[in-house]
């Protein structure tokens, strides 16, 4: 009997952890869709935001534009007939003077007409006298109508038309942004982040990344990239920190960006690759993450070491040289097993590019080579496990029996080789050599 209720109260007690567990994921289901919700509606409330402040700011623009081109149209029209008007002025009052010194004369001459004979002889010839001097038989020219301006507006309804057509073609609504982040990759230091197109429409000319700080003291997105690519890797970023990521694109021909993508957010637990301090004859930035060459005339040992084996199987580890000095045989950037002190990186226990292109392994140059380093380079090594070798293999001769599959890219070529090593290992040492000073490199 106790069995049965022993069996009982174990199937009670699963079944309600059961029914826990289903009220839990029920609950976090409801979570998303509310955040769903959230999403839906604060965008279409910004969307509306957005729409009506543009298209009042359009209406405010053209108001203004249309009042101001009908201000100087009309102050057109105005110096017209300013102008037209003032000779026809200047002929109305020679003539208007005219008609005043001819109704004096007709006045003159009727009375000369009724005076009596003694005085008529002297009137009539002062008549006579006045009306010889005002010239009656010279006349103003008036000039006739289609000498004279006949102000007219020439309108027409193109810019309406051209108007309606753009105006209908203005501003659009998508449910959602035409790119979006894909995938967000830890790097040490870093986050690689890549983006892809959601809009197969959009044909995307350039692309915007940002990034910041995730919650409420993250303050503004800081500008990470811009240009064609659609993945960056973004560095300096401090490990098991949240950060918000997003991104837009400008179409082809267009000077308006795009909205942003839904932001995402990344973060990275490996820590940044640093050079080892203390190293003489290298001077190392405030991130250790820079090294450079100085002139030390006394330097011991031109190699310089990670300050760890951060460097990891199935990671991408990148050199970048930032500036150039004398080129030497024995410059070289690689990795190593261990960080012991030697006089080039061409060593046993290394693989390494040296800055003429050629490549050794365990101190002894390939065939094959790559192009020269230079100012701007990019150099990057991955690596991967390939298989455990047994010990009576062959290639035990060739230095090993732990097989690892290199690949050092450089420009746009790479070489992938084999490298046998004594003791299975996945963690490095990267490193550095040159002879000469002015050599910088970020590692990355």
């Amino acid at each position: 009997m106790s069995m049965e209720v022993d069996l009982l109260l174990q199937e009670a007690k699963e079944s309600i952890e059961a029914a826990q567990n289903y009220r839990s994921e029920l609950q976090q289901r409801l979570h998303g869709l509310n955040q769903a919700r959230k999403q839906v509606r604060g965008s279409s409330g910004q969307a509306r935001d957005a729409l009506r402040r543009h298209f009042a700011e359009l209406q405010a623009a053209a108001t203004r534009l249309l009042a101001e081109r009908l201000g100087a149209l009309l102050d057109e029209v105005n110096a017209i007939e300013a102008d037209s008007i003032k000779p026809l002025d200047d002929c109305q009052s020679l003539i208007e003077h005219g008609v005043g010194q001819a109704d004096e004369l007709l006045r003159e001459g009727e009375a000369a007409l009724r005076t009596g004979l003694d005085e008529k002889e002297d009137k009539l010839g002062s008549f006579t006298k006045k009306a010889m001097h005002i010239q009656l038989d010279s006349l103003p020219e008036v000039p006739a109508l289609v000498d004279v301006p006949c102000v007219s507006a020439q309108l027409d309804d193109s810019l309406l038309n051209l108007l309606k057509e753009r105006v209908t073609r203005h501003g659009a609504v998508s449910s959602h942004p035409p790119v979006q982040i894909e995938e967000l990759q830890e790097r040490p230091g870093g986050i690689l982040v890549r983006w892809c197109k959601v809009d197969e429409d959009f044909a995307a000319a350039e692309f915007r990344l940002q990034y910041r700080r995730s919650g409420g003291g993250g303050g503004q997105y800081e500008e990470a990239f811009s240009g064609r690519d659609s993945e960056f890797l973004v560095l300096q970023l401090d490990p098991h920190t949240d950060y918000l990521f997003r991104v837009c694109a400008r179409g082809e021909g267009r000077t308006e960006w795009s909205p942003w993508s839904i932001p995402q957010t990344g973060y990275t637990t490996l820590a940044p690759h640093e050079w080892r301090s203390g190293t003489d004859g290298y001077i190392l930035s405030s991130r250790k993450n820079i090294a450079l060459r100085n002139d030390s005339a006394h330097s011991r040992c031109p190699v310089l070491y990670s300050s760890a084996p951060t460097y990891y199987c199935g990671q991408t580890l990148s050199f970048r040289i930032m500036t150039a000095g004398q080129v030497d045989g024995r410059d070289s950037v690689g990795v190593s097993i261990d960080s012991k002190e030697e006089e080039s990186f061409q060593r046993e226990g290394a693989v390494c590019i040296s800055t003429n292109g050629a490549v050794f392994v365990n101190g002894k140059e390939m065939t094959n080579q790559l192009p020269a380093i230079t100012v701007g380079s990019a150099v990057t090594f991955d690596m991967e496990v390939v298989s455990l070798l047994p010990l009576s293999n062959n290639n035990l001769s060739d230095g090993g029996n732990f097989k690892l599959r290199v690949t050092i890219g450089s420009g746009n070529r790479e070489v992938v080789f084999d490298w046998l090593v004594d003791q299975p290992t996945d963690c490095f040492f990267f490193g550095c050599s040159f002879v000469h000073s002015g050599w910088k490199v970020l590692v990355f």
